[in-house]
């Protein structure tokens, strides 16, 4: 049994027998995120016992660390009670409680905002923006005040702040004319102005910003807040750990795109894990049946030819591989903020893709020359292989790229559709090549 395991044990134990002391003290003791771990794992008389002996604050705590779903959202608050439910959203960082609320229903969120003393503080912006990331828990102080006081600020609003390690200075609009560090507070004479501390060089984003622009602007200045303006006004700041959230679920989203299903889905009935994959499953099907189409197109050739049938997966294959490696380093690109001219981009994509398709036809032309000892076999399907891997090479970076320009996640175009569509023009270009060559072939 390992620690955790007897942590979890203990502290049903004492949830069991009523043992409130021993609890709180080793339940207290735990990050909050492992105490909402336990919470949610908890039966309904088990939470009601957790919620009954923490305080708002300690709820709290536990209530911001949860890992919430549209699944388990509204049971969580349902469960606490009307008048708990809002004073604990309250108490919690305003992030935190604006992403549980955005989870719920219109109807059930309303419910809730209309009981808040303060609902513009969880206001609930569309997903995927910075305003959804946003805390407005800061600490702000004014240009005119010593160090000592803007120390003094800062210890008040300790309770309530998520994160000080940057401090923003506003002036008496609420707008941003500077931000400081907690380090440049210490290290700074008490009766030094802020004003003659603080950094007056801001880079700073908007609550309608798209998430990804927001993690990699925090990722380039190696920030770890970010203040976010409103109509001129600082209404929130982003923190480090709300972008990690962020580059999970996009790197989440990236790799279901590529299996085609929902990496994230939790372990569920069989027969609804199958109805959500069907769908992809059943799209590549017809357009596998392309492939299938002009195979058969091409039945009276593979008779005159049998030996033409055994390279067709060699030809499928390599040039999916070749399709799949462009677009990986495309999405990445992309990712990343990325995006070369057209002109150029295409010039390199066609240099590597002659570059790579004349090395791996040479290759084939050798091994089959070697192996089948027919020379003009070799170059037929060395030829195809060259022009299949240049072909879909250029494909795997430009789809993306067209994809992104017409607003669609160009992460959709990965895994299965790409290579699907690599097979097509493979066959297409390998039995028309084929064609050519056929006569010599039956020599």
């Amino acid at each position: 049994m390992d620690k955790n395991q007897a942590i979890t044990l203990q502290l049903k134990a004492d949830l069991k027998n009523a043992r409130r002391t021993p609890f709180l003290k080793l339940f207290l003791d735990l990050h909050p995120h492992v105490q909402g771990q336990f919470y949610l794992q908890s039966n309904l008389t088990e939470r009601a016992t957790i919620v009954e002996w923490l305080d708002l604050v300690e709820l709290a705590h536990m209530f911001n660390d949860i890992n919430y779903t549209k699944a388990n959202a509204a049971e969580l608050l349902a469960q606490l009670g009307k008048n708990q439910a809002v004073q604990l959203l309250e108490h919690m960082y305003s992030d935190n409680a604006s992403q549980l609320l955005s989870l719920l229903d219109e109807e059930q969120r309303q419910t809730y905002m209309d009981l808040l003393s303060n609902p513009q503080a969880v206001k609930v912006y569309p997903a995927g923006t910075a305003g959804a990331l946003m805390n407005n828990n800061y600490v702000a102080v004014t240009a005119t005040m010593t160090v000592k006081k803007a120390l003094a600020t800062i210890k008040t609003a300790a309770q309530r702040i998520e994160s000080f390690q940057y401090i923003y200075v506003t002036d008496q609009a609420d707008a941003l004319v500077g931000v400081l560090s907690f380090r440049a507070l210490i290290l700074n004479d008490a009766q030094t102005l802020v004003k003659d501390v603080m950094n007056h060089h801001l880079i700073t984003t908007n609550p309608a910003e798209d998430q990804e622009v927001v993690a990699r602007l925090m990722a380039d200045y190696n920030f770890v807040a970010l203040p976010v303006i409103e109509a001129g006004k600082l209404v929130g700041m982003i923190t480090i750990d709300d972008i990690v959230h962020v580059l999970d679920t996009e790197a989440s989203e990236d790799y279901s795109a590529l299996a085609g299903t929902d990496v994230n889905a939790p372990q569920q009935n069989p027969l609804l894990a199958a109805l959500k994959r069907l769908p992809w499953l059943i799209g590549l099907i017809f357009l596998g049946l392309g492939t299938s189409t002009i195979i058969d197109g091409y039945d009276s050739l593979i008779a005159r030819a049998s030996v033409l049938a055994v390279f067709v997966s060699l030809i499928t294959g390599t040039g999916g591989n070749a399709g799949t490696q462009s677009l990986a380093i495309a999405i990445r690109r992309l990712s990343l903020g990325e995006r070369p001219n057209i002109i150029r981009a295409f010039i390199t994509e066609l240099i590597i893709g002659i570059t790579v398709g004349v090395v791996a036809g040479a290759t084939i032309f050798i091994v089959i020359w070697v192996w089948k000892g027919d020379m003009l076999l070799g170059l037929a399907v060395g030829l195809a292989m060259g022009i299949a891997i240049l072909v879909a090479n250029i494909a795997g970076a430009f789809i993306p790229r067209i994809m992104d320009r017409f607003g669609v996640d160009p992460a959709v175009a990965s895994g299965p559709f790409i290579t699907t569509l690599s097979d097509l023009t493979s066959v297409m270009i390998y039995f028309s090549i084929a064609g050519l060559f056929i006569s010599h072939f039956m020599n």
